[in-house]
């Protein structure tokens, strides 16, 4: 269960951000902007500067909004703190990606388990921006609406390891596309300076195979050749290769399980 609620929005779409939101906004944001401007794709930094997001208080949706339904015919939809995979892929299916309206506390600036405002926004509503990418998103939300609950397990994984921890090559290295990373400091500097983890090239299969935590450092990214690979992905049935990987069954996972690790 979630300790955070989101905050109620009004029939224009807005939200009562306080002094302190504003505040916390601001520094996560200055923050983050020092680090990706080095790592984040192009197609990412494009966004970001389309969205031309504030940095002294918290945006308000129909800012948001206005760009997105421009540039691509997405929007962002007010959610509760937690919302179930029903109306996930729902929302997604209608181009409607879902943000929840709280923000971090102070206590939580580091590291928070949970999907808020500064995650969505700041880490996603940028590639949404990208024809290509929004795109993919819309056809897994259509896909994820009428899988079923076996079947959405595997697809978890291929938004895990794009939406939310994508790599994709840029000249002779890598940049960031996915928004776990571009809204975390720590994992923006690890996945692409850190020798631990591993990066492997996109495949499907190992993909939709491998095992991931939520709590940790990925030990794994996968990383595209263009972003244009995503909306190829949209064109291909996906649902073959879910079935494919449901028949192989799950690659060993490259992490110790919760328990040991708190052992």
């Amino acid at each position: 269960m979630s300790e955070y609620v989101s905050k109620p929005v009004d029939k224009q779409g807005f939200v009562d951000w306080s002094r302190e939101e504003d505040q916390i906004w601001h520094d996560l944001v200055s923050r983050q902007l020092s680090l990706v401007n080095e790592r984040a794709c192009k197609e990412y930094l494009r966004g970001l500067e389309l969205l031309n997001l504030p940095v002294k208080r918290v945006p308000q949706l129909p800012e948001i909004n206005h760009i997105l339904q421009r540039e691509t015919g997405w929007k962002v939809e007010p959610v509760p703190a937690l919302i179930n995979f029903d109306r996930f892929f729902a929302l997604l299916a209608e181009k409607k990606f879902p943000v929840a309206t709280f923000l971090r506390s102070r206590e939580e600036f580091d590291y928070l388990q949970e999907p808020d405002f500064f995650h969505e926004i700041f880490g996603h509503c940028a590639m949404l921006t990208n024809p290509e990418f929004a795109r993919f998103t819309e056809t897994y939300g259509k896909l994820g609406r009428d899988a079923d609950s076996k079947e959405r397990v595997y697809l978890a994984r291929l938004y895990w390891f794009t939406v939310e921890f994508g790599l994709v090559r840029e000249g002779q290295g890598f940049k960031i596309y996915g928004g776990g990373i571009l809204s975390s400091p720590g994992e923006t500097l690890y996945a692409l300076d850190d020798e631990r983890p591993v990066r492997e090239e996109f495949d499907i299969q190992t993909v939709l195979r491998t095992p991931y935590r939520i709590d940790i450092m990925q030990p794994a990214y996968f990383f595209l050749n263009d972003i244009e690979h995503l909306y190829q992905l949209s064109q291909e049935n996906l649902m073959t290769h879910v079935h494919q990987a449901m028949k192989a069954g799950l690659l060993p996972p490259l992490f110790e399980s919760k328990e040991k690790t708190h052992a």
